[in-house]
């Protein structure tokens, strides 16, 4: 129970005006090769990730829509979170070109992913 309480928390934090994807196995590659994208790499116990979906949230309200803001939970996705070594949740990466550019772990701040992400658009 309290894990999918953790879920549609997180679902219900991300604003209904942007395009989130739910990130998986599947279309990662393919999704991380067509934009900037910041991926929130979080995990179903995590209280910070909850916190940092509030913050991502705010986040996207501001944000340029050259930039997209997607998630990947990491408990369903152990081969990609091994890829990027994840070590901790939240972790958010920004990709460019196919590539990861920069890394940021724990919660961050609206004004640290503006600082961050206006790097790469």
């Amino acid at each position: 129970m309290k894990e999918i309480y953790r879920f549609l928390a997180h679902l219900f934090y991300i604003s209904p005006h942007k395009m989130v994807i739910e990130l998986n196995e599947n279309n990662f590659k393919n999704e991380i090769n067509q934009w900037i994208v910041l991926v929130d790499f979080w995990a179903n116990d995590c209280n910070p990730c909850i916190e940092m979906l509030k913050i991502l949230n705010d986040f996207s309200e501001i944000n340029d829509k050259d930039l997209k803001i997607w998630k990947l939970n990491w408990d369903s996705n152990i081969s990609i979170v091994q890829e990027y070594r994840i070590m901790s949740a939240p972790t958010l990466i920004v990709f460019k070109n196919w590539k990861p550019v920069e890394q940021l772990i724990w919660v961050q701040s609206v004004e640290k992913l503006k600082e961050v992400t206006n790097k790469y658009l």
